[in-house]
Protein backbone atom coordinates (compact mmCIF):
# COMPACT_ATOMS: atom_id res chain seq x y z
CA UNK A 1 0.00 0.00 0.00
CA UNK A 2 2.78 2.29 0.84
CA UNK A 3 4.77 1.26 -2.10
CA UNK A 4 1.48 2.13 -4.41
CA UNK A 5 1.55 5.52 -2.67
CA UNK A 6 4.97 6.24 -3.62
CA UNK A 7 5.04 5.56 -6.89
CA UNK A 8 1.73 7.73 -7.10
CA UNK A 9 3.34 10.52 -5.62
CA UNK A 10 6.08 10.22 -8.19
CA UNK A 11 3.79 10.52 -11.25
CA UNK A 12 2.73 13.67 -9.61
CA UNK A 13 6.09 15.19 -9.14
CA UNK A 14 6.80 13.83 -12.67
CA UNK A 15 4.45 15.56 -14.29
CA UNK A 16 4.49 18.50 -12.20
CA UNK A 17 4.71 22.29 -13.98
CA UNK A 18 7.88 23.55 -13.76
CA UNK A 19 9.72 27.03 -13.94
CA UNK A 20 11.52 28.62 -17.48
CA UNK A 21 15.25 27.89 -15.94
CA UNK A 22 14.34 24.14 -15.68
CA UNK A 23 13.06 23.86 -19.43
CA UNK A 24 14.77 21.76 -21.78
CA UNK A 25 16.51 23.96 -24.34
CA UNK A 26 14.11 24.04 -26.72
CA UNK A 27 11.16 24.80 -25.08
CA UNK A 28 12.83 28.14 -23.76
CA UNK A 29 10.83 30.59 -26.11
CA UNK A 30 9.67 33.45 -23.92
CA UNK A 31 11.96 34.39 -20.56
CA UNK A 32 9.11 36.74 -19.35
CA UNK A 33 7.08 33.93 -18.47
CA UNK A 34 8.83 32.82 -15.76
CA UNK A 35 6.52 29.71 -14.43
CA UNK A 36 4.01 27.21 -15.06
CA UNK A 37 5.58 25.11 -18.02
CA UNK A 38 4.94 21.14 -18.67
CA UNK A 39 7.86 19.50 -20.36
CA UNK A 40 8.41 15.65 -21.40
CA UNK A 41 4.33 14.84 -20.72
CA UNK A 42 2.81 11.94 -22.22
CA UNK A 43 0.90 12.61 -25.08
CA UNK A 44 -2.47 11.64 -22.77
CA UNK A 45 -1.28 13.78 -19.31
CA UNK A 46 -0.63 17.15 -22.07
CA UNK A 47 -4.19 16.05 -23.48
CA UNK A 48 -5.89 16.47 -20.03
CA UNK A 49 -4.18 19.26 -18.97
CA UNK A 50 -6.09 20.81 -21.12
CA UNK A 51 -8.66 21.26 -18.18
CA UNK A 52 -6.37 22.46 -15.78
CA UNK A 53 -4.12 25.92 -15.22
CA UNK A 54 -1.11 26.41 -17.17
CA UNK A 55 0.67 28.95 -19.19
CA UNK A 56 -1.07 27.63 -22.30
CA UNK A 57 -4.39 26.91 -21.09
CA UNK A 58 -6.08 30.00 -22.35
CA UNK A 59 -3.63 29.65 -25.73
CA UNK A 60 -5.21 26.12 -26.37
CA UNK A 61 -8.58 27.57 -25.81
CA UNK A 62 -8.64 30.75 -27.64
CA UNK A 63 -8.28 29.11 -30.20
CA UNK A 64 -10.21 26.11 -30.13
CA UNK A 65 -12.94 28.15 -28.95
CA UNK A 66 -12.84 30.27 -32.18
CA UNK A 67 -12.35 26.67 -34.37
CA UNK A 68 -15.62 25.88 -32.94
CA UNK A 69 -17.02 28.97 -33.25
CA UNK A 70 -15.74 28.69 -37.15
CA UNK A 71 -17.58 25.00 -37.44
CA UNK A 72 -20.85 26.59 -36.59
CA UNK A 73 -20.46 29.24 -39.39
CA UNK A 74 -19.61 26.81 -41.46
CA UNK A 75 -22.39 24.64 -40.82
CA UNK A 76 -24.96 27.26 -40.45
CA UNK A 77 -23.68 28.84 -44.05
CA UNK A 78 -24.23 25.52 -45.44
CA UNK A 79 -27.49 24.49 -43.69
CA UNK A 80 -28.83 27.42 -44.55
CA UNK A 81 -29.09 28.60 -40.83
CA UNK A 82 -28.97 32.47 -41.81
CA UNK A 83 -29.75 33.60 -38.35
CA UNK A 84 -26.84 31.97 -36.87
CA UNK A 85 -24.80 32.78 -40.55
CA UNK A 86 -25.49 36.49 -40.08
CA UNK A 87 -23.69 36.69 -36.68
CA UNK A 88 -21.21 39.65 -37.84
CA UNK A 89 -23.32 40.89 -40.86
CA UNK A 90 -26.01 41.64 -38.29
CA UNK A 91 -23.54 44.54 -37.18
CA UNK A 92 -23.35 46.36 -40.44
CA UNK A 93 -26.61 48.48 -39.39
CA UNK A 94 -24.45 50.27 -36.82
CA UNK A 95 -21.41 50.85 -38.80
CA UNK A 96 -20.58 54.53 -40.09
CA UNK A 97 -20.79 53.95 -43.52
CA UNK A 98 -22.79 56.90 -44.77
CA UNK A 99 -22.89 60.60 -43.96
CA UNK A 100 -21.35 59.86 -40.68
CA UNK A 101 -18.32 59.56 -41.64
CA UNK A 102 -18.08 62.10 -44.33
CA UNK A 103 -17.36 59.35 -46.47
CA UNK A 104 -20.43 58.81 -49.09
CA UNK A 105 -23.60 60.69 -49.83
CA UNK A 106 -26.05 57.90 -50.72
CA UNK A 107 -26.94 56.71 -46.75
CA UNK A 108 -30.45 55.89 -47.71
CA UNK A 109 -29.42 53.72 -50.60
CA UNK A 110 -26.95 51.86 -48.82
CA UNK A 111 -29.07 51.19 -45.45
CA UNK A 112 -31.35 49.85 -48.36
CA UNK A 113 -28.55 47.60 -49.52
CA UNK A 114 -27.70 46.56 -46.32
CA UNK A 115 -30.95 45.55 -45.05
CA UNK A 116 -31.17 43.99 -48.39
CA UNK A 117 -28.32 41.69 -47.84
CA UNK A 118 -29.36 40.94 -44.06
CA UNK A 119 -31.94 39.17 -45.85
CA UNK A 120 -30.04 37.80 -48.06
CA UNK A 121 -28.89 33.53 -47.34
CA UNK A 122 -25.59 32.70 -49.78
CA UNK A 123 -26.81 29.25 -49.99
CA UNK A 124 -29.63 29.31 -52.04
CA UNK A 125 -28.04 31.26 -54.68
CA UNK A 126 -26.36 30.00 -58.16
CA UNK A 127 -23.41 32.02 -57.49
CA UNK A 128 -20.02 29.90 -56.86
CA UNK A 129 -19.69 30.07 -53.04
CA UNK A 130 -16.21 27.79 -53.05
CA UNK A 131 -14.07 30.71 -52.33
CA UNK A 132 -16.12 31.61 -49.39
CA UNK A 133 -15.72 28.35 -47.57
CA UNK A 134 -11.84 27.98 -48.90
CA UNK A 135 -11.82 31.02 -46.13
CA UNK A 136 -13.57 29.14 -43.66
CA UNK A 137 -11.44 26.11 -44.18
CA UNK A 138 -8.45 27.68 -43.95
CA UNK A 139 -9.24 29.02 -40.48
CA UNK A 140 -10.40 26.23 -38.91
CA UNK A 141 -7.27 24.55 -39.90
CA UNK A 142 -5.02 27.75 -38.41
CA UNK A 143 -7.11 27.57 -35.34
CA UNK A 144 -7.28 23.79 -35.04
CA UNK A 145 -3.76 23.59 -35.69
CA UNK A 146 -2.80 26.54 -33.38
CA UNK A 147 -4.71 24.80 -30.19
CA UNK A 148 -3.28 21.45 -30.66
CA UNK A 149 0.33 22.89 -30.67
CA UNK A 150 0.02 24.33 -28.11
CA UNK A 151 -1.48 21.42 -26.39
CA UNK A 152 0.89 18.94 -27.44
CA UNK A 153 4.31 20.93 -27.95
CA UNK A 154 5.35 20.27 -24.10
CA UNK A 155 5.55 16.04 -25.19
CA UNK A 156 9.24 16.02 -26.80
CA UNK A 157 11.20 17.96 -28.75
CA UNK A 158 10.46 16.10 -32.43
CA UNK A 159 7.23 16.47 -31.89
CA UNK A 160 7.41 20.03 -30.72
CA UNK A 161 9.11 20.84 -34.11
CA UNK A 162 6.84 19.03 -36.33
CA UNK A 163 3.46 21.14 -34.64
CA UNK A 164 5.44 24.51 -34.07
CA UNK A 165 6.20 24.10 -38.01
CA UNK A 166 1.94 23.06 -38.55
CA UNK A 167 1.64 26.03 -36.86
CA UNK A 168 2.94 28.53 -38.81
CA UNK A 169 1.56 26.58 -41.89
CA UNK A 170 -1.72 27.23 -40.71
CA UNK A 171 -1.17 31.01 -40.13
CA UNK A 172 0.22 31.03 -43.96
CA UNK A 173 -2.93 28.61 -45.20
CA UNK A 174 -5.35 30.97 -43.55
CA UNK A 175 -3.49 34.56 -44.86
CA UNK A 176 -3.82 32.87 -48.76
CA UNK A 177 -7.27 31.48 -48.16
CA UNK A 178 -8.42 34.67 -46.72
CA UNK A 179 -7.80 36.19 -50.52
CA UNK A 180 -10.32 34.18 -52.00
CA UNK A 181 -13.55 35.79 -51.22
CA UNK A 182 -12.65 39.37 -52.04
CA UNK A 183 -10.03 38.41 -55.00
CA UNK A 184 -13.08 36.13 -56.59
CA UNK A 185 -15.89 38.31 -55.94
CA UNK A 186 -14.20 41.51 -56.80
CA UNK A 187 -12.52 40.78 -59.69
CA UNK A 188 -15.05 38.48 -61.13
CA UNK A 189 -15.91 40.39 -64.30
CA UNK A 190 -11.86 40.56 -64.76
CA UNK A 191 -10.71 36.79 -64.75
CA UNK A 192 -7.27 37.68 -65.39
CA UNK A 193 -6.91 39.92 -62.38
CA UNK A 194 -8.63 36.87 -60.34
CA UNK A 195 -5.81 34.62 -61.68
CA UNK A 196 -2.97 37.18 -61.01
CA UNK A 197 -3.64 38.26 -57.47
CA UNK A 198 -4.87 34.50 -56.45
CA UNK A 199 -1.38 33.02 -58.05
CA UNK A 200 0.15 35.86 -56.43
CA UNK A 201 -0.64 35.03 -53.21
CA UNK A 202 -0.42 31.46 -53.50
CA UNK A 203 3.49 31.55 -54.27
CA UNK A 204 4.21 34.16 -51.94
CA UNK A 205 2.75 31.62 -49.58
CA UNK A 206 4.45 28.76 -50.78
CA UNK A 207 7.62 30.52 -50.18
CA UNK A 208 6.76 31.68 -46.48
CA UNK A 209 6.12 27.82 -45.87
CA UNK A 210 8.95 26.70 -47.33
CA UNK A 211 11.19 28.90 -45.52
CA UNK A 212 9.54 28.47 -42.54
CA UNK A 213 10.00 24.73 -42.62
CA UNK A 214 13.65 25.22 -41.73
CA UNK A 215 14.18 24.25 -38.06
CA UNK A 216 16.68 27.45 -37.36
CA UNK A 217 13.06 29.90 -38.14
CA UNK A 218 11.01 28.35 -35.51
CA UNK A 219 13.33 29.16 -32.41
CA UNK A 220 12.53 32.50 -30.48
CA UNK A 221 15.41 34.33 -32.24
CA UNK A 222 13.24 34.45 -35.28
CA UNK A 223 10.06 35.66 -33.67
CA UNK A 224 10.31 39.17 -35.83
CA UNK A 225 11.51 37.43 -39.17
CA UNK A 226 8.48 35.54 -38.90
CA UNK A 227 6.02 38.42 -38.04
CA UNK A 228 7.54 40.16 -40.89
CA UNK A 229 7.00 37.18 -43.85
CA UNK A 230 3.39 37.10 -42.87
CA UNK A 231 2.85 40.83 -42.41
CA UNK A 232 4.61 40.80 -46.31
CA UNK A 233 1.82 38.53 -47.07
CA UNK A 234 -1.01 40.61 -45.69
CA UNK A 235 0.58 43.90 -47.28
CA UNK A 236 0.52 42.28 -50.43
CA UNK A 237 -3.11 42.83 -50.09
CA UNK A 238 -2.74 46.51 -50.65
CA UNK A 239 -2.28 46.25 -54.23
CA UNK A 240 -5.62 44.59 -55.08
CA UNK A 241 -7.20 46.76 -52.69
CA UNK A 242 -6.18 50.00 -54.10
CA UNK A 243 -7.43 48.46 -57.84
CA UNK A 244 -10.73 47.43 -56.03
CA UNK A 245 -11.18 50.90 -54.81
CA UNK A 246 -10.24 52.82 -58.16
CA UNK A 247 -12.33 50.08 -59.80
CA UNK A 248 -15.38 50.31 -57.66
CA UNK A 249 -15.14 53.96 -56.19
CA UNK A 250 -18.48 54.73 -56.67
CA UNK A 251 -20.01 51.60 -55.26
CA UNK A 252 -22.23 52.06 -52.03
CA UNK A 253 -20.86 49.17 -50.96
CA UNK A 254 -17.06 49.56 -50.99
CA UNK A 255 -17.98 51.41 -47.23
CA UNK A 256 -19.18 48.71 -45.56
CA UNK A 257 -16.81 46.54 -47.02
CA UNK A 258 -13.57 49.01 -46.50
CA UNK A 259 -14.87 49.06 -42.81
CA UNK A 260 -14.62 45.53 -42.10
CA UNK A 261 -11.31 44.92 -44.22
CA UNK A 262 -9.79 47.66 -42.17
CA UNK A 263 -11.16 45.88 -38.89
CA UNK A 264 -9.58 42.82 -39.87
CA UNK A 265 -6.33 44.36 -40.99
CA UNK A 266 -6.06 46.59 -37.72
CA UNK A 267 -6.80 43.32 -35.22
CA UNK A 268 -3.93 41.44 -36.81
CA UNK A 269 -1.42 44.72 -37.37
CA UNK A 270 -2.31 44.62 -33.23
CA UNK A 271 -1.67 41.07 -32.67
CA UNK A 272 1.41 40.86 -34.45
CA UNK A 273 2.71 43.87 -32.20
CA UNK A 274 1.76 42.44 -28.83
CA UNK A 275 3.90 38.72 -30.65
CA UNK A 276 6.76 40.55 -31.30
CA UNK A 277 6.80 42.76 -28.24
CA UNK A 278 6.05 40.24 -26.08
CA UNK A 279 3.84 42.70 -23.74
CA UNK A 280 2.61 43.32 -20.78
CA UNK A 281 4.78 40.19 -19.41
CA UNK A 282 7.99 42.33 -20.82
CA UNK A 283 6.74 44.60 -18.57
CA UNK A 284 6.23 42.98 -15.34
CA UNK A 285 7.79 39.62 -15.48
CA UNK A 286 5.78 36.53 -14.01
CA UNK A 287 2.82 38.76 -13.31
CA UNK A 288 0.90 37.27 -16.83
CA UNK A 289 2.34 33.89 -16.62
CA UNK A 290 -1.67 32.39 -16.65
CA UNK A 291 -3.57 35.48 -17.71
CA UNK A 292 -2.67 37.94 -19.69
CA UNK A 293 0.08 37.00 -21.54
CA UNK A 294 1.07 38.57 -25.33
CA UNK A 295 0.28 35.19 -26.60
CA UNK A 296 -3.27 35.14 -25.36
CA UNK A 297 -3.52 38.56 -26.83
CA UNK A 298 -2.62 37.71 -29.91
CA UNK A 299 -4.60 34.54 -30.36
CA UNK A 300 -7.84 36.98 -29.33
CA UNK A 301 -6.90 39.49 -32.02
CA UNK A 302 -6.33 36.85 -34.74
CA UNK A 303 -10.18 35.59 -34.20
CA UNK A 304 -11.45 38.71 -34.02
CA UNK A 305 -9.66 39.66 -37.58
CA UNK A 306 -11.04 35.85 -38.67
CA UNK A 307 -14.21 36.78 -37.87
CA UNK A 308 -14.17 40.57 -39.07
CA UNK A 309 -12.88 38.85 -42.63
CA UNK A 310 -16.20 36.44 -42.32
CA UNK A 311 -18.02 39.33 -42.12
CA UNK A 312 -16.84 40.96 -45.63
CA UNK A 313 -16.47 37.60 -47.19
CA UNK A 314 -20.29 37.10 -46.83
CA UNK A 315 -20.63 40.74 -48.05
CA UNK A 316 -18.42 39.86 -51.29
CA UNK A 317 -20.65 37.21 -51.96
CA UNK A 318 -23.77 38.43 -51.65
CA UNK A 319 -23.12 41.52 -53.46
CA UNK A 320 -21.88 39.38 -56.61
CA UNK A 321 -25.17 37.21 -56.57
CA UNK A 322 -27.46 40.14 -56.55
CA UNK A 323 -25.55 42.09 -59.03
CA UNK A 324 -23.37 40.34 -60.97
CA UNK A 325 -21.33 41.84 -63.80
CA UNK A 326 -23.68 44.31 -64.39
CA UNK A 327 -23.52 46.61 -61.67
CA UNK A 328 -20.82 49.10 -63.00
Amino acid sequence: MKNKKNIERNKREKYSLISYQELPEYMKDNEFILKYYRANWPLKQAFFSMFSWHNETLNVWTHLIGFILFVVLTIANAEHLSQIADFMTMFIRNFPTSGDANISHNSKGETRLIDQHLQMDITSTNEATWPFYVFLIGAMFCLLSSSICHLFSCHSQKLNLFLVQMDYVGITIMIITSFFPPMYYIFQCSPHWQIVYLTGITILGICTIITLLFPVFSTGKYRSFRAGLFMSMGCFGIFPAIHALVVNWSDPMRNITLVYESAMALCYIIGAIFYVSRVPEKWRPGLFDLVGHSHQIFHTFVIFGALAHYGAARIFVEYRTRFGCDNR
